[in-house]
């Protein structure tokens, strides 16, 4: 059986939280209701972000505790909600251990991520990766049950995966933290809107933090192209 799952490079992952706004904005939730979180954490002395949402899990514990079976999994491997059957116990949403199901107190009902469904029926990728400016967050398809491969690299603040078996692979390149990456400058200065002018004003800015140790900065642009430093 096909698994769908979100696959997210660790080291591109800036914590800019794109893909945090464009699934508010694609499902139009509650305003204090978020279907993906970016959540930091620490692991070895480094920071780290992570961006989190159903994880589709192989063992979804939503699907196992709720009592109406509002819950069911497709033959793609997405879990999938049935507003309809839920009756706002939130069961699920104190069993999950990554609190994906959220509980909307207007509806009176739980509701989660459901994988951009509509778009990926349409050929698109789920808003959230399709936000995402710097490739960290990425979908893919598991052809066949993967055991424990996907877990190699799992970062320790997070739940351990042997509880759900979530559909999420955690890769890191093995470089270094400050990860380089180019890019058009169309493709990213103007998503931010920023000029190659404004970068080189950042940069002059920020020279001071850079025996700090500081990530996430980034400098001016040269030849067409804004450099990243991860």
């Amino acid at each position: 059986m096909k698994q769908r799952a979100f696959a997210l490079r660790l080291e591109r992952c800036v914590g800019c939280r794109n893909c945090q706004l464009a699934c508010k904005n694609e499902h139009r939730t509650a305003s204090r209701i978020n279907w993906r979180q970016v959540r930091e954490g620490e692991e070895d002395g480094r920071r780290y972000y992570v961006s989190l949402a159903c994880n589709h899990c192989r063992n979804p514990e939503c699907f196992r505790v709720c009592p109406e079976k509002a819950y069911w999994k497709r033959r793609d491997g997405l879990v999938l909600h049935l507003p309809r059957r839920c009756q706002g116990c939130q069961a699920c949403v104190q069993a999950c251990p990554y609190q994906a199901p959220r509980y909307n107190p207007e509806t009176r009902q739980a509701e989660k991520c459901n994988f951009c469904l509509a778009r990926l029926d349409e050929g698109l990728q789920p808003a959230c990766v399709a936000a995402c400016p710097t490739g960290a967050l990425n979908m893919m398809t598991w052809e066949s049950d993967p055991g424990e491969a996907p877990y190699s690299q799992w970062v320790a603040f997070l739940p351990d995966p042997a509880l759900t078996l979530p559909s999420l692979q955690i890769n890191r390149s093995g470089e270094s933290r400050h990860y380089w990456q180019q890019v058009q400058q169309e493709e990213v200065c103007n998503f931010y809107k920023i000029t190659a002018d404004s970068l080189e004003i950042i940069q002059k800015r920020l020279k001071k933090k850079d025996r700090q140790g500081e990530a996430g900065r980034k400098r001016g642009a040269k030849d067409g192209e804004c450099k990243w430093i991860f």
